[in-house]
C-alpha cells in the first residue's frame, strides 16, 4: 500500500494571476504557502477474489467494474492519463483534514497526491516541479477545468514561496529567504476562520477569467503586490505593512468578478478589520470557505471574539510538500 500526505495551501497576494489565460499574455506571480492541514490518499492493488474490480472511497463508496465507470472526475481521468487500465483491480481512499471546495487548494492536493500516490504504485518517483506539471496538465487537459496553476505548484512544491509563472509557460518556484523568527513572527499573526458551505471553485474562476479583459488594471497590480510583499518579508523592517499588503489585494481582488465575495463575506471580512486586523483575504476563487487575516497578537482575543460564530482554525507553516509518508516495502516506521 501507497499513502501520499499532500498539504493544502494559503494564498496571500497575486491569487488570480495565475490563471494561462493571463499570465501567457502578461505574466503573474503568487505569493503563498502551504499549511499544516493535509489531504492523505491510500491506494494499493486490489486483491482479485471480489467481485469488482476497482474500489474507490471518499465522500462516496464506489465499487465498479472498470476506470471508465468510476464517478470521481480526478481518479478517472488521473488513472487514464497515468496508463492504468483493468488488467489489475484498485482500491484507492481519500481523507482530508479540511473540507473539499474551501478555498485552501483542497482539489489540486487531491490531483498532486493522487498522482504522486499512483506513481509510488508503481514503483517511480519523480521531482516536485514535475508532479506539478502533471497535476497541472490533468486539470487543465484532461478534466477541462478552470483552475490556475498556483495551488498545483504549492502543493508538490511546500513551504513559502512566491511563484512566477512565464508567458512562455515557464514556472519558477523561488523561496522566501528569510531567518525563522521572521517567518515564525508572520505565522503567528495569521488567523484562520471557516467561513462555511464550500463551492465548486472551477465555476468560479471561469467568471473570473471572463472578466479578465475588464480587470487588466486589477491583475497588474495584484502581481506587483507580490514583490512588495516578498522585500516586506526578506527585509528587517515594520512586518504589519504585510498586513496592509493583504488587504490591498483583497480589495482588488474583490474587484475581479461580482461573485469573488459576497454580502456574508464582505460582513466578516469588515467585523475582523473593525475589531484590529489589517488585512485579510477569502482563500481560492471567491463565494465562500476559508477567510485568513493578518492580526497583531493584542489584537487577536477581539478579532477571535467578533467571530465566534465562525470556526477558528490554529495551523502551522510547513514545508515539505507532497510526500510518501508510507509504503508496504518499509519493514517499520521510524
Amino acid at each position: 500500500m501507497i499513502i501520499s500526505r499532500t498539504p493544502f495551501r494559503i494564498s496571500f497576494v497575486g491569487g488570480g494571476t495565475d490563471y494561462p489565460q493571463w499570465y501567457l499574455k502578461e505574466g503573474g506571480a503568487v505569493l503563498s504557502t502551504t499549511i499544516d492541514k493535509y489531504c492523505y490518499i491510500s491506494c494499493r492493488y486490489l486483491p482479485p477474489f471480489f467481485d469488482i474490480k476497482h474500489r474507490v472511497v471518499w465522500s462516496h463508496i464506489e465499487t465498479v467494474g472498470s476506470i471508465s465507470e468510476i464517478l470521481h472526475p480526478a481518479v478517472r481521468e488521473g488513472l487514464k492519463y497515468l496508463n492504468f487500465d483493468d488488467s489489475e483491480g484498485l482500491e484507492i481512499h481519500h481523507q482530508g483534514d479540511l473540507p473539499a471546495g474551501s478555498g485552501t487548494g483542497s482539489s489540486s492536493s487531491f490531483s498532486v497526491g493522487l498522482i504522486n500516490a499512483l506513481l509510488g504504485l508503481k514503483g517511480m518517483t519523480i521531482g516536485k516541479h514535475e508532479l506539478a506539471l502533471k497535476a497541472i496538465e490533468l486539470e487543465q487537459n484532461w478534466l477541462k477545468e478552470s483552475v490556475g496553476a498556483q495551488d498545483q505548484v504549492a502543493a508538490a512544491q511546500g513551504g513559502l514561496n512566491v511563484i512566477r509563472f512565464g508567458k512562455s509557460g515557464e514556472i519558477e518556484v523561488q523561496p522566501i529567504q528569510a531567518d525563522r523568527q521572521r517567518i515564525d513572527s508572520l505565522q503567528s499573526k495569521l488567523m484562520l476562520f471557516y467561513a462555511g458551505a464550500n463551492r465548486l471553485s472551477s465555476e468560479l474562476a471561469q467568471k473570473i477569467i471572463d472578466n479578465i479583459p475588464a480587470r487588466e488594471r486589477n491583475l497588474r497590480q495584484m502581481c506587483e503586490l507580490v514583490d512588495r510583499a516578498a522585500t516586506v518579508l526578506e527585509g528587517d523592517g515594520d512586518l504589519d505593512e504585510f498586513g496592509y499588503l493583504m488587504h490591498e489585494n483583497w480589495m482588488l481582488k474583490r474587484e475581479l468578478s461580482n461573485a469573488v465575495s459576497t454580502d456574508a463575506i464582505d460582513a466578516i471580512y469588515d467585523t475582523a478589520i473593525n475589531s484590529g486586523a489589517l488585512g485579510g483575504k477569502l482563500m481560492g476563487a471567491g463565494g465562500t470557505g476559508f477567510m485568513v487575516f493578518y492580526v497583531r497578537e493584542e489584537h487577536q482575543d477581539a478579532v477571535h471574539n467578533s467571530l465566534s460564530n465562525y470556526l477558528h482554525a490554529p495551523f502551522k507553516f510547513e514545508n515539505k510538500g507532497s510526500v510518501l509518508v508510507y509504503s508496504s516495502s518499509e519493514i517499520s516506521p521510524d
